[in-house]
């Protein structure tokens, strides 16, 4: 491809902004970045870069800079919600097996790092643009119009702009249905005054049709999600999302009362959570897809900002690689559709796992769990997740 061909990226999140990066260093000069809103707003507290995006981030010249304000992490541990033991998954393994390291990171954070980045290459990025529709423009090129009713043509355009109402994802598949999944995320962001007894280990603690996450950044931060299984327009029994939470939770682990309550209420989000069916469509005429409109897997799957970084990387190279959009886009697409729907999918059924409301499949899963080959476990998340990483 032309390194001089007008590239426009559509969303100014994880995948858009990583995306502008990796194509700055393949030598394309004329990148725009466009983003709805007026500032970075981050749905999750936080997540887990793990070691395959850590491998990317690597590639890319950044990953020392997450090192500032990433957390290390030992241990993913299963924990019943009376405070049974289930097992853990050795993350330390995972991470020597891959070749670098995973981090906790605040969603923030990254993306600012990220905007930095994108500021010190000289890549243009431009807030409050927002998308109307995308249509057909002749010579297998679509353009865009923006809701000023301005249009706008690219040579290339890249659709990163999520997975609720992307309008990227419309005029590719028409389809752009999201599939609501049948719980509710509440996500925080704790910086407490005092240490929390966690060790650097992630905390994952089951109910049935709930469950309860604890992620360490740092001995004194930490992101959490709590999640049930709720109708789609269920609405709070409690006046306040913290109040909501205490009384899901208010026989859980003391810890899950203590980080609730230390964090401040404007720290929480509630996220009905949605996920897509995999669609192995990913462009049309110059538009392509990347990250979530691409394949927008569940909380449970650990890996959707990942797979994001991967996509960026890859897209990148394809485009650098091949003389004609249409080879990029089919070379990247047959890269990624595979891995990202084998990670959706499992997303799923471990979600469908955890927020059953069966008690006694709930205690049957919570047996099991305790008799799990985790070093197994582990072997098949480093085979899925170091999958194409060359």
């Amino acid at each position: 491809m032309d390194r001089r061909s007008k590239i426009i990226i559509v969303g100014g999140g994880i995948g858009g902004l990583t995306t502008a990066i990796a194509l700055r260093q393949r030598g394309f000069s004329n990148l725009t970045i466009y983003e709805r809103r007026s500032e970075i707003q981050s749905k999750g507290a936080g997540f887990v870069i793990w070691a395959n995006a850590s491998w990317v981030l690597h590639k890319l010249g950044i990953l020392n800079e997450v090192e500032s304000f990433g957390g290390r992490l030992n241990q993913m541990q299963r924990w019943a919600m009376d405070g049974d033991y289930l097992g853990g998954i050795d993350i330390v393994t995972i991470d020597e097996r891959i070749g670098f390291p995973s981090y906790a990171v605040g969603k923030a954070e990254f993306q600012n790092m990220l905007r930095k980045k994108v500021n010190e290459l000289g890549i243009k990025f431009q807030n409050n643009i927002a998308v109307s529709f995308m249509k057909d423009n002749g010579n297998d090129k679509a353009f865009l119009q923006l809701a000023d009713n301005s249009t706008i043509e690219a040579d290339i355009i890249i659709g990163a702009d999520g997975r609720m109402n992307s309008i990227s994802k419309s005029y590719i598949q028409s389809d752009n249905l999201p599939i609501y999944q049948n719980y509710i995320n509440w996500v925080g962001m704790l910086e407490s005054k005092n240490p929390l007894p966690i060790e650097n280990n992630i905390l994952d603690y089951w109910g049935c049709g709930e469950r309860f996450g604890i992620v360490p950044i740092h001995t004194n931060k930490v992101y959490w999600a709590g999640c049930k299984a709720l109708p789609l327009n269920s609405s709070n029994t409690e006046p306040t999302d913290q109040l909501e939470l205490l009384q899901i939770f208010q026989h859980w682990s003391p810890l899950i009362k203590t980080v609730i309550e230390q964090t401040q209420g404007t720290h929480i989000k509630r996220i009905p959570v949605f996920d897509h069916n995999p669609n192995p469509v990913w462009f049309r005429n110059n538009v392509c897809l990347l990250g979530d409109s691409a394949h927008a897997s569940l909380p449970t799957s650990g890996q959707g900002a990942c797979q994001a970084i991967e996509d960026a990387w890859h897209l990148a190279n394809q485009l650098a690689h091949f003389g004609t959009l249409k080879e990029s886009f089919e070379a990247y697409q047959n890269i990624r559709f595979e891995k990202t729907t084998a990670i959706t999918l499992s997303g799923r059924d471990f979600a469908k796992s955890l927020f059953s409301t069966d008690i006694d499949y709930c205690l049957e899963r919570n047996r099991s769990a305790k008799f799990t080959d985790y070093q197994k476990t582990t072997n098949n998340m480093i085979a899925l997740w170091s999958r194409d990483l060359n």
